[in-house]
């Protein structure tokens, strides 16, 4: 059984398994063919799914229905499978909380009703599946031990196993009711002596999950306000970093050239999970952003780049990887968005840390990040920049409009400190500068200045809070989105030419919720639940959201998860279980 058994799925059909330091994703067939190693924007161990070679699979050798669940309140997975025998389960997880320089990745096979014929098969393929395993040799323990690149490798749990071209494999037969276990290390230091134990090692992730996601019952949909949080920790790393997804390359579109890496940490992303563990109570990623975010504030003030390494490191830029790509697009590692300007990071950043002084979590050196943002605001508020989508560089209302948000939330936070006129002042010298030229006239703000076209972007601000809520130009614009950007309850960016919004792209999930939220701030509950409930059922079979939804053929598109959607749906889920005036009072006192 070579790799290539193992093609693509739909995106749909995948799971994810996170420790914090890294991810990687399993389909219906049992296979992980995504899974780089030591940390996420590292090269793949596993590269199966854009085209290039490795698997680790665990796949039933009778006819059979695939499916599965997470255990409640973490990323520990059970794929399930109805075969002709009976049915088999494999219990999966990364061991939680990760070390920064090895993996441990634990699988149980269980034999739930009647016996089960399982093919096992372990090809590590590092360098994105350019270095087969060498040396591989099993111990008298019976345990495993291989290299792949710079990668080293040991696997309990598979002593029959044969070598041969395609790396490892082993059949396995178990009878009703009996289990099996499989641990797989993988560092590029040396492994340590002691071998990690099946039973130990699950105890001690299953009490890590249970201690690390809250029960969140002041969330509508709990259990998918569970997951949502449990993917957002599984996402942040030990430095509080948090990537924005699991995977590169896999395309928003068909052949339409968009595929990005997205492996890296958006300073934006970061301050929407921050945002949503506050809405719902949750410190511990609160103060996970807070401290990303203040400290590469502090290291580049108002040079912030828009996103960075887990390490705080600059993004690497773009480069072809040479393999085939997931079906509809093309490999590639890095991302030119070091090279952006993004004036919306700023006001993002004093949001998510009047959230944490609300919480009563921000210390000193927040406070001094916090002056660095409003000081980068006053300098570059006049600056082209990139924006939220990342397009040309252009004067954005968005990007102008969230900064007010933002120096509006920090000063009504803290009203006393020193820093609270300075914003207030430049809130309203700001505001003033894009209603002279950003409001259309049907009333509703307009991209930018030469572009009078809406933009579900524009929801956002008011949500955060400026301009007011019953601001005329907030509930035009709301309306306008609703009109003119959303189809069934979901919602497109803005449109890109007269093409139907449909054949441009997907529905954009991140603006659903956004309507969502801009619904109940006006006091709409029954819409706000609306907007809620459609976006909410777009998720894929394992509840996993990416960031484009195709209404027409029902699938997910682009890199998955995708982290902004699961914060923004944990918000939305927050903020939908209270009193939809009670934001608007507020805003008012």
């Amino acid at each position: 059984m070579t790799t290539t058994a193992f093609p693509p799925h739909p995106l749909h059909d995948y799971a994810l398994l996170a420790d914090g330091e890294r991810g990687a994703l399993v389909g219906p067939d049992g296979a992980i063919t995504w899974l780089c190693a030591p940390t996420w924007h590292d090269e793949a161990v596993f590269a199966a799914l854009i085209g290039g070679r490795g698997a680790y699979a665990v796949t039933p050798r009778a006819r059979c229905v695939p499916g599965g669940y997470y255990e409640e309140g973490t990323l520990i997975r059970r794929s399930r499978w109805v075969t002709a025998e009976g049915v088999l389960e494999c219990r999966e997880a990364l061991a939680f909380p990760g070390e920064p320089d090895r993996l441990v990745l634990l699988r149980r096979l269980i034999a739930v009703d009647g016996p089960a014929h399982v093919r096992v098969v372990l090809d590590p393929r590092a360098d994105y599946g350019r270095a087969p395993a060498a040396s591989p040799h099993r111990g008298e323990d019976g345990v495993w031990h291989l290299t792949s690149g710079r990668h080293r490798l040991r696997w309990q749990g598979a002593a029959e196993a044969a070598a041969g071209a395609e790396g490892l494999s082993t059949d396995l037969l178990l009878g009703p009711g009996e289990t099996h276990d499989l641990v797989l290390e993988c560092s590029t230091s040396p492994l340590p002596r002691h071998l990690p134990r099946a039973g130990p090692a699950w105890a001690a992730t299953e009490r890590a999950w249970r201690e690390a996601v809250p029960p969140l019952r002041n969330t509508v949909a709990t259990l998918d306000s569970r997951l949502s949080y449990a993917v957002l920790r599984g996402l942040t790393g030990h430095g509080g970093g948090m990537v924005a997804a699991v995977t590169t390359s896999l395309p928003e579109r068909a052949e339409a050239g968009r595929n990005y890496d997205y492996r890296y940490v958006w300073i934006r992303d970061q301050s929407y999970a921050g945002q949503a563990a506050a809405a719902a109570g949750c410190p511990e990623l609160l103060d996970a952003a807070v401290r990303f975010v203040g400290e590469r504030l502090l290291a580049d003030g108002p040079r912030l780049a828009p996103a960075y390494t887990v390490h705080g490191h600059a993004v690497p830029g773009q480069r072809e990887l040479d393999l085939p790509g997931y079906p509809g697009g093309f490999s590639q590692v890095g991302n030119h968005v070091s090279d952006q300007f993004q004036l919306d990071c700023f006001g993002e950043a004093l949001l998510l840390f009047a959230a944490a002084h609300r919480a009563d979590r921000l210390d000193a050196d927040a406070w001094k990040a916090a002056g660095l943002a409003v000081r980068a605001i006053a300098e570059r508020r006049s600056e082209p920049d990139a924006g939220i989508w990342e397009l040309e560089a252009r004067p954005w209302t968005h990007s102008r409009l969230i900064c007010v948000a933002g120096l509006r939330a920090l000063a009504g936070a803290a009203p006393r400190h020193p820093l609270a006129d300075p914003c207030t002042r430049l809130a309203d010298t700001l505001l003033a500068a894009v209603s002279a030229d950003c409001v259309h006239p049907d009333g509703h703000w307009q991209r930018a200045p030469d572009d009078p076209a809406v933009d579900a972007a524009l929801l956002l601000p008011a949500v955060r809070g400026a301009p007011a809520a019953d601001d005329p130009r907030t509930r035009a614009t709301l309306a306008a989105c609703r009109d003119r950007l959303a189809q069934d309850h979901f919602v497109y960016r803005f449109r890109h030419d007269d093409r139907p919004l449909a054949e441009a792209e997907g529905a954009f999930l991140l603006c659903g919720f956004a309507m969502a939220l801009a619904e109940h701030q006006q006091g709409h509950p029954v819409d706000a639940y609306r907007w809620f409930e459609r976006n909410r059922g777009a998720c894929g079979a394992s509840g996993l959201y990416a960031e484009e939804f195709d209404i027409a053929q029902r699938q997910l598109r682009g890199n998955l998860p995708q982290a902004f959607v699961h914060a923004l749906l944990l918000e939305s889920a927050a903020r939908l279980s209270h009193d939809p005036g009670a934001a608007r009072r507020r805003e008012r006192s």
